[in-house]
Order: structure tokens, then C-alpha cells, then sequence
């Protein structure tokens, strides 16, 4: 199945207008379930490169340990609610705390920083569960990729979920979904993953994105950084996350537009854009700093990718 590039213009098209009769969360509210002691970079990078992108507000679900962390960023709503096996901690309890705010929220990414610790698997795993329940955008990445390689059926025939593995974490879903990674071009093989799990979206990340719904396959070959610094996947599931609320929002008619964008067509024109401005956020920060480029300069460049793929620049 041939890849192919969408017309940016009907992408832009998903993008609401910083318009004075619109309030505060119809821009997107975004839910980030992820967070552990050693790993609170993560859900940050998610949660921030949401709103700098232009979500209107960010909810992370993470571990005690991290929140603390996590807390320094006052633009972000930080619930300590999750736990370690190794804490006395019921995961029903745990999962109704955090979806007793589903109905505050647009989109829910699950992975970043959530470790593979059993009780934070299981409490990500029943959360998601109710996600689908409400009928959810969910974005899943990192740690979350591992419970989907253990779960399939967390995600299986859930056209609203959107998978973001590297390499590594495609080749492994391939292996659990008996997909043959040896002999097909990446475009057939990605669009082979998605009809396995039911047709949802999949974000192949490489040194060009290929995204696929299991009936066409998108590719996004926009330039980016050359460094390969932990982190930028996290800030693509946030920006993943913001296109996808916006996406709701524009089926919705939250403002006013043409309206001839197919609903089915929301997730992989949202994933495309959010792609492009992500790679080229990167590439950005590369140019300025080189070698020394680390994933927070990355952060510093969304609004001036932004503004590119908007046509401001």
C-alpha cells in the first residue's frame, strides 16, 4: 500500500481560531496517565508540548514520587493518584479517582513514565478500558506500548486509540500480533499492524513517519533534528493528544467551518500534523544548538513550528 502526503491545508482546517467567543477548555483538555519515582521527564514533556501547542489545559496521573516533580510546572494539574505494587493501594480505587475526571477531558495519553511495574500497568490497563467506555482518544506511547504488547485487546478494534512505537516497540507489536516484519516495504507492513489490531491508528516513528489506519497509509518526511535525545517521543504524544482534541472539537462544531472533513479521517490527518510540527520543532531546536540540543529546546521551538505549518512565517 503506497504512502502518500495529505493536503496540509485540510489539516490546517482541524485547527480551532484563537476566537473571542470561545472558552477556556474547548481548545482541548488533555489527560496524561504516566509518572512514576524514576521516570517524571516524561509525562512533563507530554503534558507541556500539549498546551504549548494549544491545548487549554493538561491533567497528569502519575506516581507521588513524580508528582512532586512534576509540580514545579504551575501550568500543569498534577493528581498524585497512582501507585507502585510496592504501596498499599487498591487499583479499582485508583482507576475511579482518575476516571471520575473523564468527563473533563478530551483525550487521554497513557505510557509516558508509567514504568512496568505490575500495579501501574494494571491500573493504566483498566483505565484505558474505561476510556473506550467513553468512547476516548487515547494516545498510547512508551511503557504503554509494553501493556499493549501484553494486552492487545486494551486497544484491538478501537479506531479512536493512537499507537506511537520506535523501532524496537514496532517490531515487538508486530511479533505479538503475528504480523510478518521481514518481507513487506514499510509502508505494507505498517498498514498490516493497524488492520491486526482492528484498524487503529499507527504512528511508525523513524527517519520518516508512516501512519496508517490499516486502509491508507500517510507518510511525514518533514526534516527533523539529527539528534536523537530521550524525550521527543513523549512531546509527540502530547502534541498527538492536542490535534485529537481538536479533532473532537471540530466534529462537534465547537466553532464554525466547512464541515468536509469525514469524522474517519480526524485521527490520521491530527497524527500527520502533529508529526510535522513535532519533526520540525526539532529541527529547529538542531540548527540553534547543534549537538548541545536537548528535548526542553525542542519545547522552546513548538510555536515557532506552529507558525510554519500555519503559513505565518
Amino acid at each position: 500500500m503506497p504512502s502518500r502526503i495529505p493536503d496540509i491545508a485540510k489539516v490546517r482546517q482541524l485547527i480551532p481560531p484563537l476566537a473571542a467567543d470561545m472558552h477556556k477548555g474547548q481548545a482541548g483538555r488533555v489527560g496524561v496517565v504516566g509518572g512514576s519515582e524514576d521516570y517524571t521527564g516524561a509525562p512533563y514533556f507530554s503534558g507541556i508540548s500539549a498546551m504549548k501547542l494549544g491545548a487549554d489545559l493538561c491533567h497528569i496521573f502519575c506516581e507521588p514520587g513524580a508528582g512532586t516533580v512534576i509540580k514545579v510546572s504551575s501550568d500543569l494539574i498534577v493528581h498524585p493518584y497512582m501507585r507502585t505494587s510496592e504501596q498499599d493501594a487498591s487499583v479499582s480505587d485508583i482507576v475511579k479517582r482518575i476516571t471520575d475526571t473523564f468527563s473533563r477531558l478530551h483525550v487521554l495519553v497513557v505510557g509516558p513514565g508509567l514504568s512496568r511495574d505490575s500495579a501501574m500497568q494494571d491500573t493504566a490497563k483498566e483505565i484505558m478500558m474505561k476510556a473506550r467506555e467513553r468512547n476516548m482518544a487515547i494516545v498510547v506511547d512508551a511503557d504503554g506500548l509494553f501493556l499493549v504488547q501484553n494486552h492487545p485487546e486494551t486497544v484491538q478494534n478501537y479506531t479512536k486509540a493512537v499507537l506511537t512505537p520506535n523501532v524496537v516497540e514496532f517490531k515487538r507489536l508486530c511479533e505479538r500480533m503475528k504480523v510478518d516484519s521481514d518481507d513487506s516495504a514499510p509502508d505494507t507492513l505498517v498498514s498490516k499492524l493497524s488492520q491486526a489490531l482492528g484498524g487503529v491508528t499507527i504512528v511508525q516513528k523513524g527517519q520518516v513517519d508512516l501512519i496508517s489506519n490499516g486502509s491508507e497509509v500517510l507518510c511525514c518526511d518533514t526534516e527533523g533534528g539529527r539528534r536523537r535525545v530521550g524525550g521527543q517521543g513523549d512531546i509527540l504524544s502530547g502534541t498527538i493528544a492536542t490535534f485529537l482534541a481538536w479533532g473532537k472539537a471540530y466534529e462537534e462544531g465547537v466553532w464554525k467551518h466547512a464541515n468536509d472533513i469525514d469524522p474517519k479521517d480526524i485521527a490520521m490527518l491530527a497524527t500527520w500534523g502533529a508529526c510535522t510540527i513535532t519533526r520540525e520543532s526539532s529541527h529547529i531546536a538542531f540548527k540553534k544548538h547543534d549537538r548541545a540540543m536537548l528535548t526542553s529546546h525542542v519545547l522552546d521551538e513548538i510555536g515557532n513550528a506552529y507558525a510554519k505549518f500555519i503559513g505565518m512565517d
